[in-house]
């Protein structure tokens, strides 16, 4: 009599880096195709922006306005290709970014990769305090109130309904009124120096904040009701260790699949914050160019917050395996 009993199957142990192969080229392919649209749209600005670009270049360089004659815009067309076929300069510019040239500034006469790195970093120290903050507000709210019993897990609640719908601009001018202005405990131009970091961070962390900290609560409360939390229980390990070494990390994937867009909100408020705290940055350079219709600057800013939007996304994809290895990618 043949045994009819049947054995598990088990995955091949190829199967699975082979799944994960594919889903990562998957995702990078869908990662060059955004920034494919990315640098079509801004082509797009570039060429249908409204007026003559070589007269706007003119204009620009000698700080005045004031109609060209075509004498003066040949040279201009000549050595920007401003009257070539779309075609080709679409193909010119696509080239060009895969070289890493961006274009040259209109106004500053400038290539703008160059401009952009010169201006970048402090917006991205500020928005990476800005996000590390926000993520040590939302641990600890999180970790405090959820699940915690009525009174507390409603003032949780309350204070992430509250802080995730305030405007980065009125957080900013009003930190600006009271710790810098009234109280002087910080500058009011926020400057390059630590100090000087506190105030924009914080404008920027404390919406972020309200928003991740309501995408983790929910999980959070459901992660204290499974049974591996009460087994822990059982073996008499207080309510707090509970929490931080057991429920957290079960409960932070919602919030890190959105972290790659907050970094594009990040980058967004900068903006504002660079505004108010008149702090240097892709912010203020973004907002010098918008008025002086530098399209070249502009365009060239908005193509690197894609980039870096689509790169966080990458690595947000990547820390999920690290928070629980158990998730796999699809």
């Amino acid at each position: 009599m043949t045994d009819t009993a049947t054995t598990p199957t088990t995955e091949p142990a190829t199967t699975r880096p082979r799944h994960l192969a594919r889903t990562w080229i998957g995702k990078i392919a869908g990662a060059l195709l955004v920034l494919w649209a990315a640098a079509s749209i801004t082509f797009a600005l570039q060429t249908l922006t409204p007026g003559d670009r070589a007269t706007l270049l003119l204009n620009l360089g000698a700080g005045q306005s004031r109609e060209r004659t075509p004498q003066e815009l040949a040279p201009v067309n000549a050595e920007y290709g401003f009257t070539d076929p779309l075609w080709q300069q679409y193909t010119r510019y696509l080239r060009g970014l895969l070289h890493g040239d961006l274009g040259t500034s209109y106004q500053l006469q400038q290539p703008v990769l160059a401009i952009i790195t010169d201006q970048i970093g402090p917006t991205l120290i500020l928005t990476a305090a800005a996000l590390t903050l926000a993520w040590l507000l939302v641990i600890t709210l999180t970790t405090l109130t959820a699940g915690a019993g009525r009174l507390r897990s409603a003032v949780g609640t309350t204070i992430e309904t509250v802080t995730a719908g305030l405007p980065h601009y009125w957080i900013g001018i009003l930190l600006l009124v009271i710790f810098a202005i009234n109280l002087g405990w910080f500058p009011v131009e926020s400057g390059s120096g630590v100090r000087g970091l506190v105030l924009p961070a914080v404008t920027l962390a404390v919406p972020l904040a309200g928003f991740l900290a309501q995408v983790t609560r929910d999980e959070f409360t459901t992660a204290l009701t499974q049974p591996f939390v009460l087994s822990v229980r059982a073996r008499g390990i207080g309510d707090l260790t509970v929490r931080f070494r057991h429920v957290l990390r079960h409960s932070l994937i919602p919030a890190l699949s959105v972290s790659g867009w907050a970094m594009g909100a990040l980058f967004g408020g900068a903006v504002i914050a660079e505004t108010v705290f008149a702090r240097a940055g892709i912010g203020q350079t973004l907002v010098s160019a918008a008025q002086a219709r530098d399209v070249p600057l502009v365009s060239g800013i908005v193509l690197i917050i894609a980039a870096i939007y689509v790169l966080a996304n990458l690595v947000v994809d990547a820390l999920y395996t690290i928070v629980d290895p158990r998730i796999s990618t699809s």
